[in-house]
């Protein structure tokens, strides 16, 4: 009788990297790359693939993986040039041992349909998650909480590292870039929430990227006291930052005239739900009547013959503020995710604003909430179900900058089964140029 092949842990730890310590802090990509032996059945013609990759699925004798297609090419490079695939195999099904093999794979031999081969699976630094290789580069006695969660604002990663983690913090900033597409800048906070400031905000460190957080406009539809409204300013980005709760809103204000970022950041006090629009309208009419943020540039200093030096005061600089918003950032993770059906038409009539008609791109939005505490595809699936529902286009995980996909991270577990996620997506075409209600 057949043995039937099941994922061991043994044997799935062939996806797992190998141990590769940093050495003085540099991260050596090149000693991620392993060779994991498998077996492979050769289909005899194309159109059979769809069959026997339902029956193996059924068998369990096919490869899963994460982030790995069953289907890849024919081995032979010649062959695979004509189009030939072949499955990939569970790691258990071994090419010269019959045993191994179930009923699927015996019946498709014994009628010539399949062909059981050796194959070697090339892995690299880019197949391996940022918790995989966080869990290879830093110590075992790091491994319990592992920071691999963060915040977003824009393409800002922001993280809160314990002092243990601080010798590898400017690691950990680049393999979070490495890993995440719309991660341009890693920055950590480098004081207590409220020691420094009574309204919350912080100083920060770049870990990573450029110290860029001018992600032109950022709409914080649910911005407290201004956590990251108030920072984000002092980097010159433009947010327009609103909170339903007046207490909130009035704590706002204080922090933006006590932080004196009032030129880029503008308060409101709506509830979520309108300002959406509200805040798409508010930002194109400022751009059309040229408001704009004053800057002082730095003093130059002249030489002037023998009388020695002056000074001299350039004029200020004006930024304008653009005509859309980049970044829409929804953190309430209770229950965010139910305003999204609230971008329907937010651009409507404004299609002429964004690509191909120009290079700028639809907003992001950036969606916190809460999910199963689980390391599979479960959460990710119920997220983008809920997204779906909402906004009445399927969305599926994957890469945010791709229509139709949503980039899920961990923010931080929040109980024994309950985990943090902030979802990423780019608003879909036909969500924000739809009429509005």
């Amino acid at each position: 009788m057949a043995v039937q092949a099941t994922r061991s842990k043994e044997e799935m730890n062939g996806f797992r990297p190998s141990v590769a310590r940093a050495v003085a802090g540099v991260l050596d990509r090149s000693l991620f790359a392993k060779t994991v032996p498998l077996a492979a059945a050769i289909i005899s013609e194309n159109k059979l693939i769809s069959r026997y990759r339902r029956d193996l699925e059924k068998s369990k004798e096919i490869l899963s993986a994460d982030r790995i297609s069953a289907i890849a090419p024919h081995p032979d490079k010649s062959l695979a040039s004509q189009g030939k695939k072949c499955l990939l195999l569970n790691p258990a099904v071994k090419p010269t041992a019959p045993e191994t093999w179930g009923t699927v794979l015996k019946e498709g031999v014994d009628k010539s349909e399949l062909e059981v081969i050796p194959y070697n699976l090339n892995l690299d630094y880019e197949y391996f998650s940022a918790l995989d290789v966080l869990s290879v580069v830093l110590p075992p006695e790091l491994h319990d909480e592992i920071p691999s969660g963060f915040n977003i604002a824009g393409h800002v990663a922001h993280l809160n590292l314990r002092e243990a983690y601080l010798p590898y913090k400017n690691l950990i900033g680049e393999i979070i870039v490495d890993k995440n597409p719309h991660i341009r800048t890693v920055i950590n906070k480098v004081d207590n929430v409220g020691s420094e400031s009574e309204f919350r905000t912080f100083a920060y460190e770049v870990l990573a990227g450029p110290d860029d957080l001018d992600v032109e406009v950022v709409c914080d539809v649910m911005a407290g006291i201004g956590p990251f409204a108030v920072p984000a300013g002092k980097r010159g980005v433009f947010v327009w930052a609103n909170d339903m709760n007046p207490e909130s809103y009035r704590y706002l204000q204080e922090a933006i005239q006590r932080n004196k970022v009032g030129t880029y950041v503008r308060p409101f006090n709506e509830d979520g739900r309108t300002f959406i629009h509200n805040a798409a309208d508010s930002v194109y009419a400022a751009s059309q009547a040229g408001d704009h943020a004053l800057i002082q540039t730095k003093v130059r200093r002249h030489l002037r013959g023998a009388a020695g030096t002056a000074d001299e005061t350039p004029p200020p600089q004006k930024i304008p503020v653009p005509p859309t918003i980049s970044h829409f950032v929804m953190n309430l993770p209770a229950m965010a995710y139910t305003f999204v059906h609230h971008f329907r038409g937010l651009y409507a009539g404004h299609e002429g604003l964004f690509a191909p008609n120009t290079e700028t791109k639809l907003p992001l939005v950036h969606v916190h909430c809460f999910a199963l505490k689980s390391d599979d595809e479960v959460p990710l699936l119920d997220i983008c179900e809920r997204l779906t529902s909402k906004l009445g286009v399927k969305m599926v995980p994957g890469d945010a900058e791709k229509p139709g996909e949503v980039s899920i991270h961990n923010v931080r577990d929040v109980a024994p089964a309950k985990r943090m996620w902030c979802a990423s997506f780019r608003l879909p075409r036909e969500v924000a140029f739809a009429a509005r209600g």
